[in-house]
């Protein structure tokens, strides 16, 4: 490769920056710094400046890494999944002779009013802590909420159980996919952080499973909520050999073990190539340093409303998280079993497990295409999906229930063929909704630089928790009083407006790093500048793979 001799003119934008590192112009690694600092405090960042051949490879530390992580997925799957069977079957067991609605209400709710307090200071908090010192707390409190439950003779103290694992899944929920994201190559973070969700379907299917198995057994429910201490268990153990994020040992100024942490992800790279690597994140993370040793904490938290660009990312953010809990999904994995149980199927839970089951399947056709398709196409084409399949639940319900003046009674027959419909609009929904709004929504860390990222996800998780809340502590009541068939026909409305904040707001953010999606809100939601960013990455991909393609073939001859 050929260098130029002495100084090299400063870039004028990243487009030249990353031309001169790709014809290999910069043999002093102080000056590509000193180029890249320039160029990411002009707004502009681009990882392709140092492009490593094979990187978009997953090494087993990396597995390793997303393979712990996800645990605390699986933990959140179980533990919301898992109540759906032990509310059927709890019976007389906390005192009264069965669970009232409110009752049942309150059980569930305790859950997200938890994960709601618990996702409000999980970002905040690793940002002081580190990301790995969070996860262990909610592994933590994920036994302690497992043995809490499984002990418990009264509704308050079942109560106090849900809330307390509620705290654990807050604290997981917002952490998981942000280390994650941290520590998963560029071009690999969303197919990574799908696999988070993917174990949450996992578990919510492991849930639905245990509780068929024990759903027979007396006081079955007590080992449904006791066994999610084991997987907690099992992580805590192995956090102790994980290393913290690259991003928050560079902040903390420990680059030494920043590096060594950059060198097993990125296994093919070269020496200089790892420096390189780490002069990109040192470089485009100093302003977020800066930022962070010159302000406060309630400073920055007011930073995301006065900043424009934070504020835009916040506001998309907080409108994805609200977006998938406002569709009403949550309803079915907590009530499933019940609402089966009373449209007349004689073994609700199995049925349950066939929601579930749908909910993993579909996970992994985006685990497939979410950095392939980019998260904002696979939100357009999926919504539609959970609108339509929440309008055919609508009329079938509408029409099965005209006979018992629209609302559902216990113990009524309904027609069969009616209740296959509400079943296969069902699967509809939950196949369209576990495609995209399962799992675009948890791409939330990418959306903030450094300085907020803590402070803007734990936002974003506190509004799906505060969303949540919401929907399950009136989803019963919603029911009873604007009929089953007003209530999925207001959870389809809710669906189309956030269809319609998708297309104007929602901008693709597949394929740019941590520090380049920043860029795209500085002018607006960034629909149009996102997709001119990866474009031009994309023809500096093809134009250093070339190159690379055209130095084997004059060496071959």
């Amino acid at each position: 490769m050929i260098r130029t001799e002495g100084k090299v003119p400063t870039p004028r934008n990243v487009g030249e920056l990353e031309k001169r590192v790709a014809q290999d112009e910069y043999a002093n690694g102080e000056t590509l710094e000193l180029e890249i600092a320039q160029c990411a405090a002009a707004g502009e960042m681009s990882e392709y400046a140092v492009t490593i051949e094979g990187e978009e490879q997953t090494t087993w530390f990396v597995w390793l890494l997303v393979s712990c992580c996800t645990i605390s997925g699986l933990l959140f799957g179980y533990d919301t999944g898992v109540i759906s069977g032990a509310l059927v079957t709890i019976g007389g067991d906390l005192g009264p002779a069965e669970l009232s609605d409110g009752q049942k209400e309150l059980i569930t709710s305790a859950t997200t009013l938890g994960a709601l307090l618990g996702g409000l200071v999980a970002g905040a908090m690793s940002d002081w802590t580190g990301r790995r010192l969070v996860l262990g707390m909610a592994d933590v409190i994920f036994i302690g909420g497992a043995i809490g439950q499984a002990v418990c003779h009264t509704v308050w103290s079942m109560i106090g159980g849900r809330f307390l694992i509620g705290i654990g899944v807050g604290l997981a929920s917002c952490i998981a996919p942000l280390y994650i994201q941290e520590l998963s190559p560029t071009r690999l973070r969303g197919r990574m952080v799908v696999l988070n969700v993917v174990m949450i379907t996992l578990g919510q299917v492991i849930a639905y499973g245990i509780d068929a198995g024990f759903a027979n057994v007396n006081s079955g429910w007590r080992w449904m909520v006791g066994l999610s201490m084991v997987p907690a268990g099992l992580q805590l153990g192995v956090l102790a050999f994980l290393p913290e994020s690259p991003r928050i040992l560079v902040r903390r100024g420990n680059m030494e073990a920043a590096y060594k942490v950059l060198a097993r992800v990125y296994t093919t790279a070269t020496p200089e190539q790892v420096k390189r690597k780490l002069s990109v994140l040192h470089a485009t993370v100093r302003q977020s340093i800066e930022i962070t040793d010159s302000t406060t904490f309630w400073q920055r938290l007011g930073s995301m409303l006065w900043i424009p660009a934070n504020r835009r990312a916040l506001i998309v953010a907080c409108g994805m998280q609200a977006f998938q809990q406002l569709c009403g999904f949550n309803t079915l994995m907590y009530y499933s079993a019940s609402l089966f149980q009373e449209i007349g199927f004689n073994q609700p839970t199995a049925v349950g497990l066939i929601i579930s089951g749908t909910n993993f399947l579909f996970t992994l056709v985006a685990l497939k295409w979410i950095d392939i398709v980019g998260r904002r196409r696979i939100m357009l084409w999926s919504a539609p999906g959970m609108i339509v399949g929440l309008a055919l639940a609508a009329i079938a319900f509408y029409f099965m229930t005209e006979h018992t003046g629209n609302v559902l009674v216990t113990g009524e027959h309904y027609s069969q063929v009616w209740s296959a419909i509400v079943l296969l609009s069902m699967i509809i929904y939950v196949a369209s909704y576990a495609s995209g709004l399962g799992n675009v929504p948890w791409q939330q860390g990418e959306l903030f630089g450094l300085e907020v990222r803590g402070i803007g996800t734990s936002l974003a998780t506190a509004t799906n928790w505060g969303a949540n809340l919401i929907i399950n502590s009136t989803y019963l009541s919603l029911m009873a009083e604007i009929t089953p068939s007003g209530a999925f026909g207001f959870y389809a409305g809710l669906c189309l407006l956030g269809f319609v904040f998708c297309v104007y707001c929602f901008p693709e953010t597949a394929g740019l790093s941590l520090e380049e999606v920043r860029w795209v809100f500085e002018d607006g939601f960034g629909i149009r500048r996102s997709k001119q960013l990866r474009e031009r990455k994309q023809a500096m991909r093809d134009g250093i793979e070339g190159k690379v393609e055209k130095e084997r073939r004059d060496e071959i001859s």
